[in-house]
């Protein structure tokens, strides 16, 4: 064994000589050190390496930008939104603003930031300048501005109602509706005015004219509720160009059910509340010549403590019979426009109450009565008369609120 290890000992020392040979080469700058890329395996020395191939990114897709209303519009109405839309990229902002004050109105972005559409009404009468920045693909922005102007003063129209919001009123009140600009578009300007009763009573508008509807249910309102209404016109079309102003809900308290009962014929007036009989007075009502208007009356909110009647105002002239002159009366309580009310007999007539009818078509009782009705009644108050001498004989159904003289058929048939 000790010859084999003695006979390994050469072949060692001829490794290293190798291996420092090698290493004194690389370290003179030999071959080893200037073709490096010759130990890499596959490679031929003195080879050239490919340079890399340089790429392009491709153009992003246009923005396509819708805007509405269009540029230059005139006449937008302000209750349509004003809005925004992209195929391509996304909005990266907008802003809606009076031209001249600068006040913006709010929006909001949807479909992934490709749509905005404002969320505030717009003022009448108003310059609006919109501006949209868009961004594409690559994120490049651009910026488009439009100017449009809403519907102008001349084409504002309004309405007021009656009874006013949060009054209390009989069960007979019909509710009315005045119009600042002749209406075109009823079925429109129905839909937008919702009536809800306390126990669901559906009722119908009556037109009288273009510029006044009234509203009415089959029979009258339940005592003691309420009836909402829900009013919606802002935006709507009445016609002709004409755009309502505003949006509100009004609220109508409906008192106790009182209604009088007059007979022309007894000349004596029964007065019930929630259909029980309250008082009893007699009365004197119209003359051959002036006869009572038959049928139903409605009481309007026209109350007078002192009142002066006027003889001409009803065509009378100095030298008639019937002629009155200037007279000065008490509790003067309106049932229609011609005049037509229920007020304190004048002293002549007062020991011809119950006996003889002699009023120019007024219901007149003694003070206890006149006074009772003028503390007691409201408007809206029904006053039924009976026994007249032509039954027919009712008033115009715009001289005070003769509607309940027209059958509801006939009524909610315009």
């Amino acid at each position: 064994m000790p010859e084999l290890e003695s006979a390994r000992k050469p072949r060692r020392g001829w490794k290293i000589a190798v291996v420092a040979a090698v290493a004194v080469a690389i370290g003179m700058g030999g071959v080893g050190a200037a073709t490096a890329n010759s130990w890499v395996a596959g490679n031929e020395a003195g080879a050239p390496t490919p340079s890399a191939v340089p790429t392009t990114t491709p153009p992003a897709a246009p923005v396509e930008l819708t805007v509405a209303p269009g540029q230059g519009a005139e006449g937008y109405n302000p209750a349509m939104p004003v809005t925004a839309q992209v195929k391509t990229g996304t909005i990266y902002s907008a802003i809606l603003k009076e031209t001249e004050t600068g006040a913006t109105t709010d929006g909001e972005l949807s479909d992934g930031g490709r749509k905005w559409v404002s969320g505030s009404a717009l003022a009448f009468d108003t310059n609006y300048t919109f501006s949209v920045t868009t961004m594409d693909g690559h994120g490049n922005l651009d910026t488009n501005a439009t100017t449009f102007s809403t519907v102008p003063a001349a084409n504002e129209a309004d309405m007021w109602m009656y009874p006013a919001n949060n009054s209390t009123v009989g069960v007979a009140q019909p509710l009315e509706f005045h119009f600042s600009e002749p209406v075109t578009n009823k079925a429109a300007v129905e839909k937008a005015i919702r009536i809800t009763s306390a126990t669901g009573q559906k009722g119908a508008f009556h037109w009288y004219s273009d510029t006044l509807a009234r509203y009415r249910a089959a029979t009258y309102w339940p005592a003691n509720t309420a009836l909402k209404v829900d009013i919606k016109l802002f935006g709507v079309d009445y016609g002709n160009g004409q755009i309502g102003n505003f949006n509100k809900t009004n609220t109508i308290n409906i008192g106790d059910k009182v209604v009088m009962e007059a007979d022309a014929s007894a000349k004596i007036v029964h007065i019930y509340v929630n259909d029980h009989l309250a008082k009893t007075f007699l009365a004197s009502m119209g003359d051959e010549r002036f006869p009572s208007a038959s049928g139903f009356l409605v009481l309007t909110a026209d109350k007078q403590r002192h009142a002066t009647f006027d003889a001409s105002t009803i065509g009378l002239k100095p030298g008639d019979p019937a002629y009155y002159g200037k007279l000065k009366v008490e509790y003067a309580t309106r049932l229609a426009n011609s005049g037509i009310f229920i007020h304190l007999a004048a002293p002549v007539a007062i020991p011809y109450l119950g006996k003889v009818n002699l009023s120019h078509g007024c219901i007149g009782l003694d003070r206890e009565g006149a006074s009772w009705v003028f503390n007691n009644m409201k408007p809206g108050d029904l006053v039924h008369t009976t026994g007249t001498l032509d039954p027919t004989n009712t008033i115009a159904p715009t001289d005070g609120f003769g509607d309940w003289n027209i059958p509801f058929a006939h009524y909610a048939n315009k």
